[in-house]
């Protein structure tokens, strides 16, 4: 059964989502945050023979957006595994905690996703890993490593990616070596996988959300969800005629 691992980071005001500030206040971005890391847990429970996995920076318990708020995210996670996130930068962090899923999960491939993708379905998940799944050829072993095996990466619309998977976690790796956060890092990350003589298939391009003309964008995209709600919340529906920057386009 493959791992579906969800790197995110614990909604605290002033410390997530930053970026959508103005004009979110910290905590209004802080609930945004909150709403996308449930709506991608229910997208997880969704796509159903899956084992859910959450890497998390923080703790739980110190979720602030609004009372409550802490409570209701340890009851999403109920039956599953929480791994700390370990590492300085996010590079490190992603390749480690592959590796530590690696090593509790042996031989199970993995798909990783992160929190700014709350448009996300458990159908949409379930043709990721099926894509996953059938993108392996024949292992070989190289310095105890698989080699051969399949990756797939989901770009996104800013030109970094939103998911990635390996049928052999040990090979994210390759992400130490990766700039994180630019307009070419879904590039370089697919160079990567390639030069470490991967088979990498793309999945479907999605806009994650970094900015606010993403967070309206999205939250256009899947109205009655908890993400929209809490954009709405925000009230400033006249930003909705912001230009869209073109796929890549440094922002």
């Amino acid at each position: 059964m493959t791992v579906l691992l969800v790197m995110a980071k614990t909604p605290v005001a002033g410390l997530v989502k930053t970026r959508l500030c103005p004009p979110a206040t910290p905590g209004q971005a802080a609930r945004i945050a909150t709403a996308a890391l449930l709506d991608t847990m229910d997208a997880v429970r969704a796509a159903g023979a899956v084992t859910p996995v959450l890497a998390l920076a923080g703790r739980l318990t110190d979720a602030d957006a609004y009372p409550g708020a802490a409570e209701e995210l340890v009851v999403a996670t109920a039956g599953w595994r929480v791994l700390p996130q370990r590492g300085d930068g996010f590079a490190d962090r992603l390749a480690n905690a592959h590796a530590d899923v690696a090593a509790a999960y042996l031989g199970r491939p993995v798909l990783q996703i992160g929190m700014d993708t709350p448009q996300l379905t458990g159908a949409a998940l379930t043709a990721a890993v099926e894509t996953l799944t059938g993108a392996g050829g024949a292992p070989t072993e190289a310095g105890g490593v698989r080699a051969g095996t399949g990756a797939v990466l989901g770009w996104a619309a800013d030109g970094g990616w939103w998911a990635l998977g390996l049928t052999d976690p040990r090979h994210a790796e390759v992400l130490r070596r990766v700039p994180m956060s630019t307009s070419h890092t879904g590039r370089d990350t697919w160079s990567a996988l390639r030069a470490r003589g991967l088979r990498v298939a793309p999945l479907p391009v999605l806009r994650d959300v970094d900015e606010w003309r993403d967070a309206l964008a999205v939250a256009d995209a899947v109205p009655g969800s908890r993400f929209a709600g809490q954009v709405a919340a925000v009230g400033v529906p006249a930003l909705a005629r912001i230009p869209v920057p073109a796929v890549g386009a440094r922002r």
